[in-house]
């Protein structure tokens, strides 16, 4: 059972090259990924189960969660990448205001599932540099069967609205790297191509220039084999029925994940490095 009595408990620290290309820099740079245990989702399909369910990790100080952020930045890291925050968020703020104060420079992003009310999002204001949420589902229904929570395209969208507010578009600066800016993701299911297609349409209702991480990693694991329709890997069809639509809609900016690239994407968090490799194009 999770406990917030002062302290925040984390799974991994380390420098990760699994995000965009602007937030993961060179092979000798990379994220400096903090994995925050726990989650207010419950995805069948999680490829992070083990710690966002299971719970794996340690219970950490404010103090000490500074201290790693500012290790990571003496490491050669791009960025601070906060993954999966939302629960935590009451310790987070006061560590990286801590760190800041102590030398702490590098750009903050909020790694999320969108899943998260305005008022946490307008208390962060002014300390987070980039967002990167995760939109799931443009299908409440669909959110409900496979995450266990109801009306998730409502708070989500309100929750990218409130973050785009806050730092804008994108930008990419001479190193190819982000310092500033919005990217929104969106991963394809099997047999789900209408609730992606519904995802882009609520996202373009927001604004057709924010960048847009189009996902085709996903991968049955976690108890994806107890709801059939979604216990296989996507399609090239279905992939493509959601780019068009993409560009249908008029988005322009951002990374299509190349299909084929999941069988080297499922961390396992008991292991000193969890992760394979992700590949994009742009």
């Amino acid at each position: 059972m999770l406990s917030q009595d002062n302290q925040v408990k984390i799974a991994w620290v380390g420098k990760h090259f699994g995000e965009e290309p602007p937030l993961s820099g060179s092979q000798s740079q990379g994220a400096g990924g903090i994995f925050f245990t726990g989650c207010n989702l419950r995805c069948v399909f999680c490829q992070n189960y083990q710690i966002s369910q299971q719970e794996l990790g340690q219970f950490y100080s404010v103090e000490q969660l500074a201290g790693m952020m500012l290790k990571l930045q003496a490491d050669g890291a791009v960025n601070i990448d906060l993954v999966a925050p939302t629960i935590w968020w009451q310790q987070i703020k006061p560590a990286i205001i801590l760190a800041k104060e102590k030398g702490l420079t590098l750009p903050i992003v909020w790694n999320s599932n969108s899943y998260e009310p305005v008022h946490i999002l307008k208390a962060l204001d002014g300390l987070i540099d980039v967002y990167l949420p995760d939109f799931k589902y443009g299908d409440d229904q669909v959110g409900y069967k496979y995450s266990g929570v109801k009306n998730y395209s409502a708070i989500a969208q309100a929750a990218i609205q409130e973050m785009f507010r806050q730092v804008g578009y994108l930008k990419i600066d001479a190193d190819d790297l982000s310092r500033r800016g919005l990217i929104v993701r969106h991963l394809v299911l099997p047999n789900n191509v209408e609730n992606s297609l519904k995802a882009l349409e609520i996202l373009a209702g927001i604004d057709t220039n924010i960048h847009i991480s189009l996902m085709s990693q996903y991968f049955p694991i976690h108890r994806a084999d107890q709801y059939p329709e979604i216990n296989r890997q996507i399609t090239a069809e279905e992939f493509q029925k959601v780019k068009d639509y993409f560009f249908e809609l008029g988005f322009s900016s951002g990374w299509l994940q190349e299909e084929g690239s999941s069988e080297v994407l499922i961390p396992d968090f008991n292991k000193t490095k969890p992760f394979g490799r992700y590949t994009y194009k742009n």
